[in-house]
This record gives C-alpha cells, sequence and structure tokens, in this order.
C-alpha cells in the first residue's frame, strides 16, 4: 500500500499583475489539479476556477456511485479514469456556459491537467501544456504531450527541441477547456511506487526552467512543501514572466496497521 503527501503553491510572478492560474489539493478523494487560466484581465482567472472546482466536485460526487456520464464510457480506461475525463469534459462545458451567459467573457479558456489515483493506480488528464511530470530513480519523465503549435512542430519534425524552447509562437495552445464546442481530453494510466515524485505545473514553471534544472531540484529530496518553494523561487530567479503554479506529490510506503 501506498500514502501520498501533497503540497501545492502559486504565484503571480514578476511582471503579470494577477494570478490567472488555480490549483486544488484534494486528499480524500486523491484528486489534484493544476489550471492555468487565459483571455486577459481577471477572464483567464474565472475560467481557471470554474474548470478546477467543476473537476473538484464532479470527482466528490462520483466517488462512491456512478452518475450519469456526460461521455461514453471507455473500457479500455479504469473507473477513476474515466471519472476524470468525464470531470474535465464537464468542466469545459462550464466553462462555456459561463461564456455564453456573458458575453464579456468571450475569449477566456483554460488549461489543465489532473491526477486521480486509486490505491497504487494513477491517471492523468490534460488539454493544453499544463504538464505532469514523474521523477523516479534519478529520472526525470515527462507524463503529458503539450497542446501547443510548436510542439506539433517538434512531433512532424520541422522544428527541433532547442528550436521549439525559442520559438515566438511556444505559448499557442491548440487545446483548451472553452476554445472548440467540443473538446479532446487525453488520458494516461500508469503505476505509483513508493519513491515516485509526480510534479504537476503550469507553463510558467517550464518557461521558465529546463528539464534538467526541475530534475536537479527534485533530487533534493526535499519535502514536497520546501520543493514546492524552491521550484517558484528558481521561475522567478530566471525572470518570472508567467504566473507560475505547482503540486507536488510523494508517493510513500503507507505504514503497517498495527
Amino acid at each position: 500500500m501506498i500514502r501520498i503527501r501533497a503540497a501545492g503553491l502559486s504565484d503571480v510572478g514578476l511582471t503579470r499583475t494577477h494570478n490567472e492560474d488555480c490549483f486544488e489539493i484534494d486528499p480524500g478523494h486523491l484528486a489534484y489539479v493544476v489550471a492555468d487560466g487565459m483571455g486577459g484581465h481577471s477572464h483567464g482567472e474565472v475560467a481557471s476556477r470554474i474548470a478546477v472546482k467543476a473537476i473538484r466536485e464532479f470527482v466528490e460526487l462520483t466517488a462512491d456511485h456512478d452518475s450519469t456520464w456526460p461521455i461514453a464510457y471507455d473500457s479500455k480506461l479504469k473507473r477513476h479514469s474515466n471519472r476524470l475525463k468525464a470531470a474535465v469534459r464537464i468542466a469545459h462545458d462550464k466553462v462555456l456556459k459561463a461564456i455564453r451567459n456573458d458575453a464579456s467573457l468571450a475569449g477566456m479558456g483554460t488549461t489543465v491537467v489532473g491526477l486521480l489515483a486509486n490505491k497504487s493506480t494513477a491517471a492523468v488528464a490534460h488539454v493544453g501544456d499544463s504538464r505532469v511530470y514523474r521523477f523516479r530513480d534519478g529520472k526525470l519523465e515527462l507524463l503529458t504531450q503539450d497542446h501547443t503549435w510548436v510542439n506539433e512542430q517538434v512531433v512532424a519534425g520541422y522544428l527541433s527541441e532547442d528550436q521549439a524552447r525559442a520559438h515566438p509562437l511556444k505559448n499557442v495552445v491548440t487545446r483548451a477547456l472553452g476554445g472548440e464546442t467540443d473538446v479532446l481530453v487525453d488520458v494516461r494510466e500508469f503505476e505509483m511506487v513508493p519513491g515516485d515524485l509526480y510534479l504537476l505545473c503550469s507553463d510558467g514553471l517550464t518557461t521558465m526552467m529546463s528539464d534538467e534544472d526541475i530534475a536537479e531540484r527534485l533530487a533534493a529530496k526535499l519535502p514536497p512543501d520546501d520543493l514546492c518553494r524552491s521550484l517558484v523561487r528558481d521561475a522567478n530567479a530566471r525572470g518570472g514572466l508567467d504566473n507560475v503554479t505547482v503540486v507536488l506529490l510523494s508517493v510513500e510506503e503507507a505504514p503497517e496497521a498495527s
């Protein structure tokens, strides 16, 4: 058996006037979410808060029983993975509804990444360029794939990784909650083992810090709270050009029941 210790931190950065990121840590349901709002002024903040609230509420609603699924149930995924995927779809619908009800919110949207655990099996669902990393046995692995124009060019072989990092369109996302009538949600399942660290983050971290930098910080084996502070501090030290949000999960061996 395992247990998860989690911490999170969100910071406005050094150049923005307000924070459009939002995050959730729900230890009771083993649910963790980071959303990075877009749309300027307070609109991005509205979108990210709507998304995080919708995901939390649906995860809670379906914890002990099945609700009416807003999407087709995927038999290839475990139940909790379907719950998370459905929660993200509902979040998308609620962002769209808010836009329809208030014309001043037109153009807002949000990226989102969520992790939902069930015993030692975890599901990750994401839309946009917020990320999940796993640090295991001294190695950092990206568990999500950015939904951005630049990343699509890298996958197609038109840009190198180095070119992508400096490209002027690197922050142009191709998927977001609230962007289109429908949304495609990527879902991945994996086993968690004691010693794992999982990092959920907005692109305010990854545009300031390389994967090598992040791996170096996680290798310090600090408590989750200290790791979050270290990552945010380093992102700001490198310029703090965007809001930065991190949620860090430390997977540990559960103590034997006495």
